[in-house]
């Protein structure tokens, strides 16, 4: 019996295996980000750029001390079906963050914040789109290059964002984008009564 359901189960999810990835074309929602630091809320906006591959902006914040706006390049593949997929990819980052400079000698930490910061991320996750939500866990890492004293810093997070425009609007809103171009390019012909005329 229960290899029986093992079997179904498999049979299932593989009746929807595709070549693509993502059901969505732009999605908008809620961040929530838990770091060893602190505890972020934001907004996640994804855009599908090209086939497989999306940008996302991240703004986030915990009210206190800690803000950073990150602009990801990521490139989705489907594991399962296209709604179900793995990402990774990578950006920069810019914010206002706090600092913690170890003094060995005197064994103290010393606190600042409000530095200007820029650094890189890098982000690698898992993404699943129910009905017209996008569910995502990511892990995403800080590297820094300038305005704190910590040169790596983690992040968790998890992600719902809704759906605003679907894969298939989009790619039909590009086809026609193309079509249009093309006519305008396309030198007009001449109906053939046109040579009779003086």
């Amino acid at each position: 019996m229960q290899k029986s359901l093992v079997i179904f189960f498999i049979c299932f999810l593989l009746n929807g295996i595709q070549v693509n990835a993502q059901r969505y074309g732009t999605a908008l929602g809620l961040r929530l980000g838990n770091s060893d630091i602190n505890r972020t809320v934001g907004l996640s906006l994804q855009q599908r750029v090209m086939e497989r591959v999306t940008i996302e902006g991240i703004l986030q914040t915990d009210f206190s001390r800690n803000t950073t706006l990150s602009v990801l390049a990521q490139k989705h593949h489907p594991i399962i079906s296209k709604r179900f997929n793995y990402y990774y990819g990578g950006g920069l980052s810019f914010g206002n963050e706090e600092s913690f400079v170890k003094n060995p000698a005197t064994k103290e930490i010393i606190h600042t914040y409000g530095n200007a910061t820029t650094g890189v991320d890098l982000i690698a996750g898992v993404e699943m789109t129910l009905a017209n939500a996008v569910i995502s866990l990511d892990y995403k890492p800080n590297i820094n290059l300038v305005g704190r004293e910590e040169f790596y810093r983690g992040q968790v997070g998890l992600s719902v964002r809704t759906v605003l425009v679907k894969s298939k609007e989009q790619k039909k809103k590009q086809r026609q984008r193309q079509k249009a171009k093309q006519a305008k390019n396309q030198p007009q012909r001449k109906p053939i009564s046109d040579i009779f005329k003086r």
